[in-house]
């Protein structure tokens, strides 16, 4: 028996003692109307608490008298709140920054499947990332990055997870899951990616999933390799198919892909059981979280579409927890779970009025009050935004014979992350694709950033109605090289050296010069400044991007997924266009 195993000995016992009133507990929260997410019902209760775990549910006080007493003022206590699946660094703030936006609006744990960080710095760079996130004034799960890379041979990585390196991980205490496998692993029988499933299942751990635009034969033989989710659901009947086959859902609303309407007033018109439906954000900014909320906002928008309020709170807590296997942690306010809960005066719209962590306050009236740790970073993350070689204006070109060239198209779908394979005809002069400003369609490049090989895809997009000028990022998922879409040539070479500049971020050029950056020197995914700072850069980066004609509400967010490799029905990386569905590259031009 090790020294924790033996220090644990000691607590357990005296959370007993606790429980049977023969000590004083730590911290007694009195007079409370407990959401209770077994039984469905609401109680007049008190709460004991003790070594940071709940120990008693008792509407009679303890005669030993408690260190600390709270009154709760007749609040509903809520379970706090869980995010099921969340890539951490699209929120653009680190883990010790992030719980100022998250924490006082109700979430206490984020299950966060880094692959971001893990495609640009790999498991060194992961380990470091991580390192301290224990002493955070909320919990973070790891769901074990399964593709890294995404897409083998059809992008350019930092980094590489192979089945040594995940086995590693989900060794880890906090690893509750290998993270999202998309079906190309499935569908080509990739031995690498079937053995972390396996490695998973041996472990007692689900394997996530990302199982996108599948249906019949293809999303049966998903279910089949031991996928456990889905978070990439858009319509009621994707979610329907996919819990009559025993998959979890995590019905998602982030900074551009936004699916609670379409799936919840699914549910409700349906009447559908909600017991393996949860709420994730998948990919949201600080500044989205901000204005509307984080997980409480999945909650609240839920019961605004007609859900009873504890269906939309278990979906967000207990059902959750008990997905992932961690229901004897977390998921409900019950004994022998940790002391994580919010005292909120509704439950049919939930705005919390004290949130505590591990039986302590740690956000009151929406403010954090907790302190947060400080996590120094090593320099070789803040290091990994390096190119190839010098960049010329005429690498922002796509050559074509001819007068004309007929080509494929990405074509965004407002709100969602999938796009559409559209058809263009445009025009060729000098050998030089036009972009055609008048039907939207522009030019778009994929800059590889690893100092590797120099690749630079090429690419057309509809979607962002830019006028003038040029857009950027290093958020770029999975691979994250530098993307760009623009009308000017000189002016996306200058977008891309002013984030090598920065090391990373997200940029607008007009005219030659700079109209507005937000540096993301973390690994070019992430700020290590104050959140407000972030937030207003961002703010000026979204309006700088407006005022070059760009209707997008999240342009730098779009921007992120058009280069992603598996996510129907194009995607853009560093080696070319690629076709999502056959995972292959194929040719711009049309025969």
């Amino acid at each position: 028996m090790n020294e924790r195993d033996m220090e644990r000995l000691g607590e357990l016992k005296a959370e007993i003692g606790a429980a049977y009133d023969r000590e004083p507990l730590d911290l007694l929260v009195k007079d409370v109307q407990l959401v209770n997410v077994y039984s469905g019902e609401i109680v007049a209760t008190n709460i004991g608490i003790k070594n940071r775990r709940v120990v008693t549910i008792s509407p009679t006080l303890p005669q030993r008298h408690p260190l600390v007493v709270i009154d709760g003022e007749h609040n509903y206590a809520i379970p706090g709140l869980i995010d099921a699946h969340v890539h951490i660094e699209t929120t653009l703030l680190t883990p010790p920054a992030l719980a100022e936006v998250i924490v006082p609006r109700g979430t206490t744990a984020l299950l966060i499947d880094p692959m971001e960080i893990s495609n640009v710095a790999g498991l060194d760079g992961l380990l470091a990332f991580i390192e301290g996130i224990d002493r955070l004034p909320y919990r973070i799960f790891i769901e074990v990055s399964s593709r890294v890379p995404t897409a083998p041979g059809l992008e350019t990585t930092g980094g590489a997870l192979g089945v040594a390196e995940t086995e590693r991980l989900l060794d880890l205490d906090t690893a509750v899951s290998l993270g999202e496998l998309d079906p190309a692993k499935i569908d080509t029988l990739s031995d690498e990616h079937l053995l972390k499933i396996i490695a998973a299942h041996r472990r007692g751990k689900i394997a996530n999933g990302h199982a996108i635009g599948l249906e019949g034969v293809a999303l049966q033989a998903y279910a089949a390799a031991g996928l456990n989710d889905d978070h990439e659901c858009v319509t009621f009947e994707e979610l329907y198919a996919r819990l009559e086959l025993g998959l979890g859902v995590m019905v998602r609303e982030g900074s551009s892909e936004r699916n609670v309407d379409a799936l919840i007033g699914g549910v409700v018109e349906h009447g559908t059981e909600t017991r393996n439906i949860m709420f994730c954000t998948d990919d949201k900014h600080t500044a989205d979280i901000r204005a509307e909320g984080h997980i409480n906002y999945n909650v609240n928008r839920a019961i605004e579409l007609g859900l009873a309020p504890m269906e939309a709170i278990r979906m967000a807590t207990l059902n959750t927890a008990q997905h992932f296997h961690i229901e004897h942690l977390l998921g409900s306010i019950s004994p022998g779970r940790y002391a994580d809960f919010i005292l909120a005066p509704s439950i049919e719209h939930i705005e919390p009025q004290r949130v505590f962590v591990n039986g302590e306050l740690v956000a009151q009236d929406g403010r954090l009050v907790a302190d947060v740790p400080h996590i120094d970073y090593p320099d070789n993350l803040r290091h990994t935004v390096r190119l190839h070689h010098n960049l010329a204006d005429d690498e922002f070109t796509i050559p074509a014979s001819g007068e004309s060239i007929c080509a494929w198209v990405i074509d965004l779908i407002p709100g969602q992350i999938v796009n559409n394979a559209a058809e263009a005809t445009l025009a060729v002069k000098d050998g030089i694709i036009l972009p055609d400003i008048g039907h939207d369609v522009l030019p778009m490049f994929c800059v590889e950033r690893y100092r590797k090989n120099g690749n630079i895809g090429r690419g057309l997009i509809h979607g962002f109605g830019l006028n003038h000028g040029a857009i950027a990022g290093s958020v770029s998922h999975d691979h994250h090289n530098i993307v760009v879409v623009g009308l000017d040539k000189h002016d996306m070479r200058v977008a891309v050296e002013a984030l090598v500049e920065t090391q990373g971020g997200f940029v607008v050029v007009r005219d030659g010069a700079v109209a507005a950056i937000l540096p993301l020197p973390l690994c070019g995914l992430m700020s290590e400044e104050e959140t407000a700072v972030v937030d207003r850069k961002l703010a000026a980066v979204r309006e700088a991007a407006r005022t070059l004609g760009c209707p997008l509400d999240t342009p730098f967010m779009a921007l992120s997924f058009v280069s992603l490799p598996t996510v129907p029905a194009l995607g853009l990386t560093d080696r070319g266009l690629i076709d999502v569905l056959n995972h292959r590259i194929v040719s711009l031009s049309i025969d």
